[in-house]
């Protein structure tokens, strides 16, 4: 049986290694699906996924001139149509009026006010490193 591209067959694990599983197939030719090809989810280690005599089905994605075999589990799966989003809550008007702030900051405010902010912060700081000094009057020798 030749293998051929984008055809479906079935192997069986002959070897796992850390970064993917050897499958042999019909006619005795092994490939390799890599890691990245296991499964949808992340996998961090593919013995959690497969174990060696599984009987897969995978398909051919690759071949290249050397006779390497590019397989895919997670390609020879149907896709798997998402289930559909619920319908959207009808609009349903409120009697009370909506919350509002009272008038909305200008840059001036808002500058003005980082600025006192920034003034407390800046003379909490120099208050707690001049008592691990040992105040201001303390002097260096």
């Amino acid at each position: 049986m030749a293998i051929e591209v984008g055809t479906i067959v079935e192997g069986v694990v002959t070897g796992i290694t850390n970064f993917g599983a050897f499958i042999t197939l019909p006619g005795g030719v092994t490939g390799l699906v890599h890691i990245s090809e296991v499964a949808d989810a992340y996998v961090k280690d593919v013995k959690d996924y497969l174990k060696e005599q599984d009987q897969v089905q995978v398909k051919v994605i690759n071949v290249d001139a050397k006779g390497k075999i590019g397989l895919s589990i997670k390609q020879a799966k149907p896709p798997v149509t998402a289930a559909p989003a619920p319908a959207p809550r009808p609009f349903v008007k409120r009697d009370r009026p909506p919350i509002r702030s009272a008038a909305p900051e200008t840059f001036e405010d808002k500058l003005s006010k980082f600025i006192k902010e920034s003034e407390q912060k800046q003379l909490e700081f120099r208050r707690s490193t001049d008592a691990k000094r040992g105040g201001r009057g303390a002097g260096r020798s």
